[in-house]
């Protein structure tokens, strides 16, 4: 068992606040019933999602210094639920912890540029960490299996993990970025089936839709048809864009393929919350696009 509650600066992410509500609403419902504590940097900036650099690295870094910056005047760790926010923040952090040994002058000038602005300077002291490695490494497996009051035996779940969280950052402790199995042991641990198919580690073609949507669609089209060729009921994803081009845009890829797919996304919240017993509609899962009613159904919930 735990000895003392968990406790984290929140960094939330736009999509999740935006176009995706529902999984604001399921991480909260999720850390509340599990008793985790977050704080939530409300004057926190969008990460960029990884287009900031591609004008200024310089900006990149300072908007995410910042973000880090917030975290580190609570003195806790900085947590995410976003795939892509984690990328991001976590590379910034790595990247100026390195700098801080090798050109100390470069976090000086991004340091200058915030303290310019009023905000706090980076310190490098706060780990920037997702929600799934938080549950995994700090509440851990057992004590979630432990809470568990409706197992989803016989729901069979196919991992997306999105790109950035497996190969955003050169260290990665907490699993394998070529062969991971966070996700997987998670659903074990609710007593689901994992899927293993070959797109669950590649990329679901955000990041292409701003400029070229079919390539973008046919990426996510592939990863869809393959899960459900290997028998998934439902993708599990704990990024909320990865989120909204499966789920939100799944109806425009069946067009652009020209095959129905059907298959529900779910935001990792969202199935282990399933899995304690919260309902469905805390959870927001009557928002999404494609029904989840069938994974409902399956577990007799619905």
């Amino acid at each position: 068992m735990l000895t003392q509650p968990l406790k984290y600066a929140y960094f939330p992410g736009c999509v999740a606040q935006g176009a995706c509500k529902e999984l604001y609403q399921s991480t909260q419902a999720l850390t509340q019933a599990l008793g985790i504590e977050l704080i939530e940097l409300k004057k926190a900036a969008c990460c960029g999602s990884g287009t900031f650099k591609e004008d200024s690295q310089l900006l990149e870094d300072t908007v995410n210094a910042r973000n880090i910056a917030l975290a580190e005047e609570l003195n806790l760790p900085l947590l995410t639920h976003c795939s892509t926010c984690q990328g991001v923040i976590g590379h910034v952090d790595e990247r100026l912890k390195q700098a801080a040994q090798k050109d100390p002058r470069y976090v000086e000038k991004i340091n200058g540029l915030l303290v310019a602005e009023g905000c706090s300077p980076y310190r490098g002291t706060s780990e920037v960490k997702h929600l799934l490695y938080a549950l995994v490494t700090d509440y851990g497996l057992a004590e979630i299996q432990r809470r568990v009051t409706k197992t989803l035996q016989g729901l069979k779940c196919a991992s997306f993990y999105g790109c950035y969280l497996l190969r955003a950052q050169s260290s990665m402790p907490y699993d394998d970025p070529i062969r991971p199995e966070a996700m997987e042991n998670v659903f074990r641990t609710v007593g689901a089936t994992p899927i293993y198919y070959r797109g669950r580690t590649q990329c679901c073609g955000w990041p292409l839709a701003s400029y070229a949507m079919t390539e973008s669609f046919k990426m996510a089209g592939t990863h869809i048809t393959e899960a459900i060729a290997e028998g998934a009921d439902c993708m599990v994803t704990p990024c909320p864009l990865c989120h909204l081009n499966l789920d939100s845009r799944q109806p425009e890829v069946e067009k652009v393929i020209g095959k129905k797919l059907g298959l529900p996304v779910l935001h990792l919240s969202q199935l282990i919350a399933l899995s304690l017993g919260i309902a469905p509609k805390q959870l927001g899962l009557e928002r999404h696009i494609i029904s989840t009613k069938p994974v409902l159904e399956k577990l007799g919930i619905a």
